[in-house]
């Protein structure tokens, strides 16, 4: 087992011992959605992203992930990630059928995918197709500062529509993400606006990320939202302030995120997928990190209203 196997056992006695009145297959039946918000049923999955838990055994993290109340994970398929991309074939199927006996799924894998054209890419997306996994985060495209912008990104274009054909092909939706920093294409919004202009959204969307829109726009964040909104097929929620001129990540609701934009989740009428990125506690541990999503979703359930 993993190195932080030990670890992991000592929360999980807690969490039985919590819970000696009723049995884990009993739990992991039970479905989770709809919730209860305001009156009338919030059916938005929410999943979490397990970048900093990933050490688990895919039954650990299906068990632990169902009983913190998510409905699914955001996988980490990538070098160093939770799957290898070379040993998708294997192991993906694995991971989903852990997660389905706890009613769970894969609801967004992050990859290091951006472009069609290499055959681990194409692999690794054709079996996450055959086993129903419906989304993808792409890896993002950079610039060279040294060279002008607006031509690196009709440089960028081609990628990004071969992917989309291949999506198309494939039934899957890509979602790339907003990511404060001046070499990342879609810090601004309007550069990944005009990347993916001739894109349908259901092949190419975007995970529209609040604190890094806020990052990059400050108050100006709504207007990202703006633009984004016609594409979005998922959302990233996670908090930060400001130490000077860099960002630091903290616990949802302790920052600089607009308590505003919870109220524009909770009115959306499409099924746009959340994902709750905890970033603040990085390598603290694996007991930690566990008990800082369980805290952040119940935040994020306050923030929405239900």
């Amino acid at each position: 087992m993993k190195q932080n196997r030990r670890e992991f056992c000592v929360l999980s006695a807690t969490v039985a011992a919590a819970m000696a009145t009723s049995s884990m297959p009993t739990l992991a039946a039970e479905p989770r959605l709809p919730l209860t918000l305001s009156g009338r049923k919030w059916t938005q999955p929410i999943c979490a992203f397990i970048k900093f838990i990933q050490e688990l055994s895919f039954e650990e993290l299906a068990e632990t992930i169902a009983q913190q109340g998510f409905q699914g994970i955001e996988a980490t398929v990538r070098p160093k990630g939770l799957i290898e991309p070379e040993n998708v074939p294997e192991q993906l199927p694995k991971l989903v059928a852990a997660l389905k006996k706890q009613n769970l799924e894969v609801m967004v894998m992050t990859t290091n995918i951006n472009n069609a054209d290499e055959p681990i890419n194409k692999k690794v997306l054709e079996v996450a197709a055959d086993l129903g996994i419906k989304r993808y985060r792409t890896q993002y495209y950079k610039y060279d500062l040294a060279k002008p912008v607006a031509a690196q990104i009709e440089t960028f274009r081609p990628q990004a529509s071969q992917l989309a054909k291949l999506n198309r092909k494939l039934g899957l939706t890509a979602v790339y993400q907003n990511h404060a920093g001046a070499k990342y294409l879609g810090s601004t919004m309007w550069d990944l606006d005009r990347l993916l202009t001739d894109i349908d959204p259901n092949e190419i969307g975007i995970a529209f990320d609040i604190r890094h829109a806020i990052a990059s726009a400050g108050q100006s964040w709504p207007v990202y939202w703006n633009l984004a909104k016609p594409r979005v097929k998922m959302v990233y929620v996670k908090d930060f302030h400001w130490t000077g001129l860099k960002t630091e990540n903290v616990p949802l609701g302790e920052g600089v995120v607009d308590s505003k934009f919870f109220k524009i989740l909770n009115q959306l009428e499409t099924q746009v997928p959340i994902s709750l990125h905890v970033e603040y506690l990085q390598k603290n541990g694996l007991q930690k990190n566990i008990a800082a999503l369980e805290t952040d979703l119940k935040k994020l359930h306050k923030l929405i209203g239900i």
